[in-house]
C-alpha cells in the first residue's frame, strides 16, 4: 500500500487538512492517509496546545467517516519532540511493506532545512507538497535560498513536478481558536462533530494568551 503521513498540531483540524488530504489521496493514488498529531511540535515549542486527548478526538471524528483515514499516535505515544524523521522511521518498522509518503504544506516546505534531517527523510521517502491554488508557489518556494541548497536541483524538480493542487482554503487552525475565544461562529470551517467537540468541552475560550487561544 501507499500511505500518506500527514503530521501536525491538529490544534484544532479543518477543513483544510481534510481537502488536502484528500486531494493527496486522489492525486498521488494514495491507499491510506494517516492524521499524525504531534507531541511536541520543535517549531512550537513555545505554544501550549490543546490537551492530547482532545486533539486525538477531534480528528477521530473528521475522518470517522472516511475509509482511508486514519489516526495514528505514534508521536504522543512516543513523547517529548515530534521529529519527522523519528515519526517515518517508527511507521517504516510498522508497515515494513508498505510505502510511505511524506504530506507536506508549503509553510512546512520553506521550514524544511530547519528540521532534523531533512536530505535524509527525502532520499530515503516520497515527499509531495500541497500548493493552494492562488495562494501558494511551490516552485517559488523551492528557489528562496535555504531551501534550495538543502534540496540540491533533482529534488526541487521533482516536488514540483508532483505538487498537489488544492482549491484556494485559506482557514487555519489559529483562526478557529481566535473564533471560538471571541465567541464568533466556526460553522463550515471545521466538521459539524468537531465543532460540537469544542463546544461541549469549552476548548479555546480562554482569551488570547490563555491556554486555549496560543496553541
Amino acid at each position: 500500500m501507499r500511505i500518506g503521513v500527514y503530521g501536525g498540531s491538529f490544534d484544532p483540524v479543518h477543513v483544510g487538512h481534510l481537502i488536502a488530504a484528500e486531494c493527496c489521496r486522489e492525486q498521488a493514488g494514495l491507499d491510506r492517509v494517516l492524521f499524525v498529531p504531534a507531541a511536541i511540535p520543535p517549531h512550537k515549542q513555545d505554544r501550549r496546545l490543546a490537551e492530547t486527548d482532545h486533539r486525538v478526538a477531534m480528528l477521530t471524528l473528521a475522518v470517522g467517516g472516511h475509509p482511508a483515514f486514519a489516526v495514528s499516535t505514534v508521536e504522543l505515544d512516543r513523547g517529548g519532540l515530534s521529529y519527522t524523521i523519528d515519526t517515518l522511521a517508527d511507521l517504516a518498522a510498522r508497515h515494513p511493506h508498505d510505502a510511505l509518503v511524506l504530506l507536506l504544506g508549503p509553510d512546512s516546505l520553506a521550514q524544511l532545512p530547519t528540521w532534523r534531517e531533512p536530505r535524509r527523510i527525502l532520499d530515503r521517502w516520497e515527499t509531495l507538497v500541497v500548493e493552494r491554488a492562488g495562494l501558494d508557489d511551490v516552485s517559488a518556494i523551492v528557489r528562496e535560498p535555504a531551501v534550495a541548497a538543502m534540496l540540491g536541483a533533482d529534488h526541487a524538480t521533482r516536488l514540483v513536478a508532483a505538487r498537489v493542487r488544492m482549491p484556494a482554503i485559506g482557514v487555519r487552525s489559529s483562526d478557529l481558536r481566535e473564533a471560538v475565544a471571541a465567541g464568533r461562529s466556526i460553522r463550515f470551517r471545521t466538521p459539524r462533530a468537531v465543532e460540537a467537540y469544542i463546544a461541549s468541552h469549552g476548548l479555546y475560550r480562554e482569551p488570547a494568551g490563555g491556554r486555549g487561544a496560543s496553541g
